[in-house]
């Protein structure tokens, strides 16, 4: 299976159409339909890994401020103890716990309505360990490098500039000069496969620490790329920076 990480955006993107989510709807059309997936979520922080282990998820609305019909929102799609069960045990440098309480928030039902809006593919969310590295993380990650071969996608869902600090909301379609700035570097060390640097991303100069003021929006992004075979092939797809600080860039590999 292919790797991806998308970048989610605003939770309304769950119900509107637009470039981004026509992509992802085209997206889905064009690789194999998985038999489960597994979603690393810029909101799902946690005291140690876990995983979601439960039969049937349930749908979060982390979120406020949003029209009603957002809340309204469910999307049923089974999870999967028996996937969960195999991600415990085949991650060796540490333990991952399994968890029958979160569900899917936004950061996953989100895209994954957009891509399989019948809801019959199994998704399991993994969250972020806030305890761990950028460097931890990742070497974690590698050892789910077996289920791509078992019709697993695997998708880091999050932002790689983020800045709600900043945001302009008249700036719809456009990005700051540090935004622009910082997407283009990610993207050129991406390509290279540069990974020691995209992990030590706080020594990358200014225009870097603006976009990524916390790190759970660009974490998942990290998950991706450790499980990318040095030859593997990248595009990137809804290249573009919006509200002037939230980059919707995403990555597929393979």
């Amino acid at each position: 299976m292919p790797l991806l990480f998308i970048g989610h955006g605003s939770p309304m993107n769950a119900l509107d159409t637009n470039e981004f989510t026509s992509y992802w709807r085209t997206l889905a059309e064009n690789i194999e339909k998985p038999d489960a997936i597994i979603c690393i979520s810029a909101h799902w922080e946690t005291d140690g890994s876990l995983v979601t282990s439960m039969a049937q998820p349930k749908t979060i609305h982390d979120f406020g401020g949003f029209p009603q019909r957002l809340f309204n929102v469910q999307y049923p799609a089974p999870g999967s103890p028996e996937l969960a069960k195999e991600i415990q045990n085949m991650v060796s440098g540490t333990e991952v716990g399994l968890d029958d309480r979160w569900g899917l928030d936004h950061g996953a039902w989100s895209v994954i309505r957009q891509m399989y809006p019948d809801a019959t593919v199994p998704v399991v969310q993994m969250s972020l360990d806030y305890n761990q590295s950028a460097q931890s993380q990742y070497d974690l990650a590698k050892d789910l490098a077996p289920l791509r071969n078992k019709g697993v996608l695997i998708v880091g869902s999050g932002n790689i500039i983020h800045n709600l600090r900043t945001i302009n909301w008249s700036m719809q379609g456009n990005g700051f000069d540090w935004a622009l700035e910082a997407n283009d570097l990610f993207k050129k060390l991406i390509v290279k496969n540069e990974h020691r640097q995209l992990i030590n991303y706080r020594k990358l100069g200014a225009a870097a620490d603006m976009a990524i003021p916390t790190p759970e929006h660009y974490l998942p992004l990290l998950y991706v790329l450790a499980l990318k075979k040095e030859d593997e092939a990248v595009t990137f797809f809804n290249d573009k920076t919006v509200m002037g600080s939230v980059s919707m860039t995403s990555v597929r590999i393979g």
